[in-house]
C-alpha cells in the first residue's frame, strides 16, 4: 500500500493514499477516535488518488492513525476468524 505524506505537523497530516475504500475505511475509523477534531478526503480528478486530511487534538495525528489501523487490523481478523468457522 502506497501512501505519499504531502504535509506532517504535530497535529494535522496531510496524506495521498492509494484508492479511496482506503481513505474512507480510515475515514470511519478517524472519526470514532475523540482525539481527532476533523478528518476528511477529497480528490480534484476521478483520475487522481484521494488526500486525507486528519487535525487532532491531545494525541498527535500520526498515533491517532497509527490507532485506527490497528483497530482496522483487529476488526478484519476477527471477520477472517468468523469466515474460517464457517468451513
Amino acid at each position: 500500500m502506497e501512501v505519499e505524506i504531502l504535509e506532517s505537523s504535530k497535529n494535522e497530516i496531510k496524506a495521498k493514499v492509494e484508492n479511496i475504500t482506503l481513505a474512507e475505511i480510515l475515514r470511519v475509523y478517524l472519526n470514532k477516535d475523540s482525539s481527532v477534531s476533523f478528518v476528511a478526503w477529497k480528490r480534484e480528478h476521478p483520475t487522481e488518488k484521494p488526500i486525507l486530511l486528519v487535525k487532532t487534538k491531545g494525541k498527535t495525528a500520526k498515533k491517532a492513525i497509527d490507532d485506527a489501523v490497528d483497530e482496522i487490523t483487529k476488526d478484519l481478523d476477527k471477520v477472517e476468524e468468523s469466515f474460517k468457522k464457517l468451513k
